[in-house]
């Protein structure tokens, strides 16, 4: 159906409805331009949460890379920020497909709708126009004829008339003719105007007007088209990222799929295994021998010497569990300072404030990084080997000479990492020598079944026990190392206000610091390689061994870090390390 034949009367409706269509296809651009936004804030606040979750550029981000779970977190915030950027892809294919040529089409369609009505106002006129000087031409030729009429009557009257001169009558008969021929020119010339008009009007509503409209309708047309492809492309700028975004949500599945709880909880005890030997079996000692001692016959004051000790011991009955409970908290202390240390990255180059299984860890990774670093250099200097050969070859392509500075600067690289190498591989090696094996636990075992049978067979020989369970203790091999270092004091630091009068513990033996240790943590004491110290307190099995330097100097050190000596008439002959 055609606009223009069907709708010829309908002008104003048409230019109301090409009006309503050119501001539903702007609502529509609008609408685009407002998904676009959207599209783009949430590829923002996607990528920001990807951001956020992303770990920290510091050792924890290494330990972290170690457990799969970690991995695939990882990988699914990496998904995910690409998963944000085929949203900013929607938005652009959005703006640029849609909206861009949208606004231009609606620029171009309002100039051509604008021209069209200003055609059809213009046909409009001109056939009003026709049409007014029809109705001039036509109210002149009833006029016209109306004063013809009224001077015929008029000249037969006057002719009727005997009264009225013949030259009245004359006069009469002119105006009556005279009066005839301008309404025989009226009629005339409305005949032929409006032979005109109508041939006028009839091209105006069957070829001018149908003409317009039919533009018109192409127009509209055209712009309901236009919308339809927009809609289309709508649809399809989203289609066209689903394979992409189908990939990202494959990777993220696979993520989670490559998650193995076992492999992590193995890697729980590599990262946190200390390398330090479990507590072996505590060891019996024998006070009931003191029992079927005789009572001494010495003075009164050996008693009341005897009561005094025995009030001393009775009251630090508890001191054993005190003691136990202040070194687990001390284990538990030093543990998790070795847990930061993992993370944080912190210590010396050679990583001495790390267990031994941890250091060996940290120091073989330290050592293939630098291996790493070697093969890099190396690979670049094979590079400008063969490039100063081509140089040499063919003189025209570049200087030889030229390649020499940097051949000579990465040598010396080469040779301060190889030396960092053989730095590293030597605390390695250390650390590896210092390690316990299976035979040192066997001998260790050994080493306590021998010390439990010692205490008891020289309890007799070393405590002469008073009637009421109090003892006293043969002058020890302490008094023989006075020239070397300080004699233990006769009082112990104050550990808690409720055994301030507490016994100063008897020295059991020597050792000597084979490596240098902080002692940051309670409970510890810094000690430096070389130092001699005083065994007060032998390992239990738990790596560490209690000892003392002066009167309120005394802590826990890891057994493996020093040599100890125990005194013979103390814990038997016997050295271990």
């Amino acid at each position: 159906m055609s606009w223009g034949t069907e709708l010829w009367d309908q002008f104003d409706n048409l230019e109301k409805h090409t009006q309503w269509g050119i501001e539903f296809a702007e609502k529509y651009t609008k609408f685009v331009k407002e998904r676009s936004e959207i599209e783009i804030n949430y590829a923002k606040q996607i990528r920001n949460l990807s951001k956020k979750y992303q770990p920290k550029k510091n050792s924890r981000e290494e330990e972290e890379s170690k457990y799969t779970f970690c991995r695939a977190f990882l990988v699914t915030l990496n998904e995910l920020n690409d998963y944000a950027g085929q949203h900013e892809v929607i938005a652009e294919n959005l703006t640029s497909q849609i909206i861009t040529e949208l606004t231009r089409y609606l620029q171009e369609l309002k100039t051509e709708r604008k021209s069209h009505f200003h055609d059809g106002r213009k046909a409009q006129q001109q056939i009003e126009s026709s049409w007014k000087q029809l109705e001039s031409c036509k109210r002149r030729f009833e006029r016209d004829c109306k004063e013809a009429d009224r001077a015929q009557q008029y000249f037969e009257k006057m002719d009727a008339d005997i009264n009225v001169t013949k030259a009245d009558v004359e006069k009469a008969r002119q105006q009556a003719q005279m009066r005839h021929q301008m309404a025989s020119d009226s009629k005339s010339d409305y005949s032929a105007y409006l032979q005109k008009f109508n041939q006028e009007q009839n091209e105006h509503y069957y070829t001018v007007i149908p003409n317009i409209f039919q533009k018109l309708q192409d127009m509209e047309e055209k712009r309901i088209e236009r919308l339809g492809v927009c809609m289309k492309t709508f649809a399809d700028v989203d289609r066209q990222v689903l394979p992409i975004v189908g990939k990202c949500l494959d990777g993220m599945t696979k993520a989670a799929e490559s998650i193995e709880p076992k492999t992590d909880s193995n890697q729980v005890v590599e990262s946190y295994k200390s390398g330090f030997e479990a507590p072996g079996d505590v060891e019996f000692e024998d006070y009931g021998q003191a029992m079927k001692r005789t009572v001494s016959e010495t003075s009164l004051s050996n008693s009341r010497e005897g009561k005094d000790k025995s009030t001393s011991k009775s009251k630090g009955k508890l001191w054993p569990f005190i003691k136990n409970k202040n070194k687990l908290s001390l284990k538990l202390i030093t543990l998790n300072s070795h847990i930061r240390s993992l993370f944080e990255g912190s210590g010396p180059e050679d990583f001495s404030h790390l267990p031994p299984e941890q250091r060996r860890k940290k120091l073989q990774g330290k050592i293939d990084e630098l291996n790493k670093d070697i093969q890099k250099e190396m690979d670049q200097r094979d590079a400008l080997t063969k490039m100063k050969d081509v140089y040499i070859k063919n003189p025209q392509m570049g200087d030889p000479t030229s390649v020499d500075p940097r051949l000579t600067e990465i040598g010396q690289t080469i040779e301060k990492l190889q030396s960092e190498v053989q730095k590293f591989e030597g605390w390695l090696a250390e650390v590896e020598e210092r390690m316990p094996s299976k035979s040192d636990t066997h001998r260790r075992s050994g080493l306590y079944e021998t010390q439990n049978n010692t205490a008891v067979s020289n309890n007799c020989a070393q405590n002469r026990e008073s009637p009421d369970g109090s003892y006293t203790e043969e002058q020890n091999s302490e008094t023989q190392v006075k020239a070397t270092i300080n004699p233990p004091p006769t009082t112990t630091p104050d550990i808690d206000d409720e055994f301030d009068d507490e016994e100063t513990l008897p020295t059991i033996g020597t050792c000597k610091a084979l490596y240098p240790f902080e002692g940051h943590n309670e409970g510890t004491i810094a000690v430096a390689e070389g130092e001699l110290l005083f065994v007060i307190e032998e390992d239990k099995g738990d790596g560490w061994t209690r000892v003392r330097r002066s009167e309120d100097d005394e802590g826990y050190v890891p057994t493996s870090y020093i040599e100890v000596i125990l005194e013979t008439n103390a814990k038997g002959a016997m050295t271990y390390i």
